[in-house]
């Protein structure tokens, strides 16, 4: 993790038209490929689509009866000739230069629910280390299947393009079986920023009795597979997708290529679009953010689209958003 220098004093702020994407104009001091870049400045804060204001967000979270979202800011400048020879945290293979390293965990007040997280996070990840010893055919196919039914229906599908940035509509039915399946990936996260979920009963529940579900996934493996089932089926494949999860959030801002000006680090990486269902396209998705499809070009492989688009073919996804020529020139680098 990088950062925690003030923003520079020439920058712009970004400028964000609703109603469903930020609009990023770019730093003063036009980027280009030759150009090595720097993590200049970037802080979290949630904020609501229809609350956004102009400037630099400082860390802080805005309340609003909308669906209010993580943004994650970058500004990326040219180094200039002196900065060039300076001693900073060069990432191989990439022009992204980290500035400074942001000490996320000593120092950190640790909650009970931190504690509890981290737990649970190595044990997993420990878990894992039986997995050549536990190795056999079935095992292996369960946690296959688990992969693509909780990494592709239940996260990129449900939580992320359909929860998340509500790109189409399902039928309730279907939106909460989906929803259960990415339960199931046990990547479960604060709850101050789904306001809307939160006044139905189905995700109450699901909030309320979140461990046992897992749990209970657990135990059905156990009774069908045995103790190689649990190791495979929950470790291997949970910890998987973790990773897989949190390489978009960092190998797509580092490697790959950049099609649209969307004033950020973000990047179209191939690799990491065939581990994660199509995520991988990630400057395709934060220019056109609201778009139920991340590969845009028929070349880029988005399974998690082929999905949606297979729904929307038997009825059942509607209102599909997809960016519209225009919205494309927009953000396109000659423009």
């Amino acid at each position: 993790m990088a950062l925690l220098l003030p923003p520079p004093s020439r920058a712009k702020p970004f400028q964000f038209a609703p109603p469903h994407t930020p609009n990023l104009i770019p730093n003063s001091c036009k980027t280009t490929q030759r150009h090595k870049q720097s993590l200049h400045y970037a802080t979290e804060a949630r904020v609501p689509h229809n609350c956004l204001k102009n400037g630099f967000f400082s860390k802080g979270k805005y309340e609003s009866s909308r669906r209010v979202i993580t943004i994650v800011r970058a500004a990326a400048v040219p180094l200039s000739g002196d900065e060039k020879d300076s001693s900073f945290g060069r990432i191989l293979l990439s022009d992204v230069v980290v500035k400074r390293r942001r000490n996320v965990y000593w120092g950190r007040k640790w909650n009970s629910l931190d504690v509890a997280t981290v737990g649970v996070v190595v044990a997993i990840h420990l878990l894992c280390v039986l997995a050549p010893f536990t190795f056999n055919w079935g095992a292996f196919w369960v946690a296959v299947g688990l992969y693509v039914i909780t990494g592709l229906l239940g996260i990129t599908l449900s939580f992320h393009r359909n929860l998340s940035h509500r790109s189409f509509k399902l039928p309730k039915w279907l939106e909460y079986l989906f929803a259960y399946c990415g339960v199931q990936a046990l990547q479960c996260g604060e709850s101050n920023n789904v306001g809307d979920l939160e006044k139905q009963p189905f995700y109450k529940f699901l909030q309320t009795t979140y461990i046992i579900h897992p749990l209970a996934l657990g135990a059905l493996l156990y009774a069908v597979g045995g103790f190689p089932y649990i190791v495979w089926g929950m470790g291997v494949r949970i910890v998987w997708v973790y990773h897989i999860t949190w390489l978009v959030n960092s190998a797509c801002h580092v490697w790959g290529k950049q099609t649209w000006n969307t004033g950020d680090l973000s990047r179209n990486n191939w690799w990491v679009a065939m581990l994660a269902f199509g995520e991988g396209w990630h400057n395709n998705h934060h220019a056109f953010e609201y778009s139920a499809r991340h590969g845009l070009e028929w070349w880029q492989i988005d399974m998690t689209w082929y999905v949606v688009r297979l729904l929307q073919a038997i009825g059942l996804a509607t209102d599909v958003k997809l960016p519209t020529t225009a919205q494309k020139q927009r953000m396109a680098f000659s423009s």
